[in-house]
């Protein structure tokens, strides 16, 4: 006689000890007629391990999907012993039953024909799917009979449905109810439907998913025309909940969608590096679907994991694409680099703006650059193009880091002239950043002093920054000069708008002779000949002291040039600042 043995209580095998000195021949037969006669398997192994001269035979089933527990509820299920199949233990059944050849070959309504049947009614559900691709993890047999990819695909089939043909709630409990209180044996309810739901209401169930199963579902629901923004969505839930140091950002404090009773347990670093590389190549290609705050943390993230050079550039570029929706506080990027001269990462922030740039250039290859008034400024956002709202940007980063004494004048002149001369129309924003960095570098010579001031144009300063730039002994002397000189020219315009103004006037005639309309001779009526000639020589008044005011303002700006005194002569021309603002105002 012989003796079946089976070890698999160490990591996927069990041990059974049939021996045949305990029981009758006729027993003994019965008693592994069941197992034999539904496994295909076992039936080949102890045909093979019959030994004539009634040794014992030993047969060890390492590789049994499942393990022990598994193959206990096959041997329940081949002597006739009623088993509960759910959505955990299902996947593992199925796995031991195609191991075992428990096929229709030995015996109808064998094991894999049962459990069959019983994943398809778990692929109706979206509760039980999940439930059954978490357990596909541990058991590489799934994928080889296709469980995964079919529990993946009924997943998304789910998630990029109409939401309102489910019932609520869709995830989160296996007793899925509707409104009314009525069961669902599939999660879909054709009565009493939600008025809304959330279009995010899968993203909870599939963050649970280890990376690879994640990174499959979110290339199924793209295959099946999700939206962007969506997918988008799913990838941001993600990341927040498996990198620990983007929530430890300020930006990111929204816990809508996280559990406060569910633990999480913190990722290694390198498993984070690689979460956070599959994100980013994940993410959707179409500008502004991801948002730029994202983005940023996303790149910071990134530069304190040190994940790859080609992960970074990916993120630059996508960010450099629609800099012109981020904000100051995401831009002001800490330096992560070996060598930390800058407190901020100067030289990203110039890649991004560099990459902004050429995608700009080539999208207006064409087209001239647009001119917006000032007074269009004032109205609102809505005349502010890309390019104005990124050089607002650049402007307001400049002022930001302008203070660091490290940074270095290439870098500050490098990063403010990327931006174009159109993209200011007011240079108030780049002036007040110069001088913030000649306040904070007074080594500079006066050449150093120049070449920055160049980046800035007097002409195009407003009123109060003119005022200022006018009065500061940290510009040098050949710009404050500009900027009086540029006074003097906008005065100059006034001046001839008034002497244009005064011409028409006096050439102007009476209406009523144009119209052919007869005069009255009222008693009270004024000549209109005499009431215009008297405003015509009040206001040739008010132009005389004008040019008087413009010829003394000349004068002493061809004094200060060719005295080339130190500062102690600026505030002397405060006196005439005073009366070209009255002289404006007028």
């Amino acid at each position: 006689m012989w003796t079946l043995f089976m070890h698999a209580l160490s990591m996927a095998s069990m041990q059974f000890l049939f021996s045949p000195e305990f029981y009758s021949p006729l027993f003994w037969h019965f008693f592994q007629f069941p197992l034999l006669s539904r496994s295909g398997l076992l039936e080949k192994l102890i045909e093979n391990c019959s030994n004539e001269d009634g040794s014992r035979c030993v047969l060890q089933l390492h590789e049994l999907p499942g393990g022990a527990k598994a193959f206990e509820l096959v041997t329940k299920f081949c002597y006739g012993v009623k088993i509960e199949l759910t959505s955990l233990n299902i996947v593992s059944l199925r796995c031991a039953a195609e191991y075992l050849q428990m096929n229709e070959n030995y015996g109808e309504g064998n094991l894999i024909a049962q459990t069959e049947g019983f994943l398809n009614e778990v692929f109706s559900n979206w509760v039980d799917s999940i439930k059954a691709l978490g357990t596909c993890e541990v058991l590489p047999h799934a994928e080889d009979l296709h469980i995964v990819s079919r529990c993946i695909d009924s997943l998304a089939m789910k998630a990029c449905a109409d939401p309102t043909l489910f019932g609520w709630p869709v995830s989160g409990c296996t007793n899925v109810q509707s409104p009314a209180g009525v069961v669902l044996w599939n999660g879909i309810s054709t009565v009493n439907k939600p008025q809304s739901v959330r279009e995010d209401w899968w993203y909870g169930d599939v963050s649970f998913l280890s990376l690879p199963f994640y990174k499959r579902m979110m290339q199924a629901v793209e295959l099946r025309g999700m939206k962007p923004e969506r997918v988008a969505g799913s990838l941001i839930f993600y990341a927040k909940r498996y990198l620990p140091l983007m929530n430890r950002q300020s930006s990111f404090k929204d816990t809508n969608h996280v559990n406060p009773g569910t633990t999480i347990p913190t990722p290694s670093e390198a498993d984070q590096r690689a979460l956070l590389e599959d994100i980013v190549d994940l993410l959707p290609n179409q500008k502004g679907v991801t948002s730029t705050k994202f983005l940023l943390r996303l790149l910071r993230t990134a530069m304190i994991l040190h994940t790859s050079s080609l992960c970074r550039e990916n993120l630059e570029r996508r960010v450099g694409a629609q800099l012109d929706q981020a904000v100051l506080e995401d831009l002001l990027i800490p330096n992560m680099g070996y060598s930390v001269e800058t407190l901020y990462d100067i030289d990203c922030v110039q890649r991004i703006l560099d990459h902004f740039m050429s995608v700009e250039n080539t999208a207006v290859a064409t087209a001239s650059p647009c001119i917006v008034e000032e007074g269009k400024l004032m109205d609102g956002p809505d005349f502010l193009t890309p390019e104005m709202l990124v050089a607002n940007l650049v402007d307001g980063y400049l002022a930001e880091v302008a203070p660091d004494v490290n940074l270095k004048l290439p870098k500050f002149q490098s990063l403010a002239a990327a931006v174009p001369d159109y993209a200011r129309p007011v240079n108030d924003s780049i002036y007040h950043a110069i001088d913030l960095y000649l306040k904070a570098h007074p080594w500079l010579i006066d050449s150093e002093r120049e070449q920055i001031c160049r980046l800035m144009n007097c002409q195009k300063l407003s009123l109060e920054a003119s005022t200022h730039a006018a009065q500061n002994e940290r510009l040098p002397l050949r710009v404050i000069v500009q900027v009086l000189f540029f006074e003097q020219l906008r005065l100059r315009t006034t001046v001839s708008g008034w002497f244009f103004v005064s011409d028409n006037l006096a050439n102007s005639q009476d209406p009523n002779d144009n119209l052919g309309i007869p005069k009255t001779d009222g008693s009270h009526q004024v000549d209109p000949e005499q009431d215009h000639g008297a405003g015509v020589d009040d206001m040739r008044e008010r132009v005389l002291e004008l040019e008087k005011e413009c010829l003394s303002m000349k004068q002493e700006i061809q004094k200060l040039v060719k005295m080339k005194r130190s500062w102690n002569i600026i505030p002397k021309k405060l006196v005439f600042r005073q009366k070209s603002q009255r002289c404006n105002s007028k």
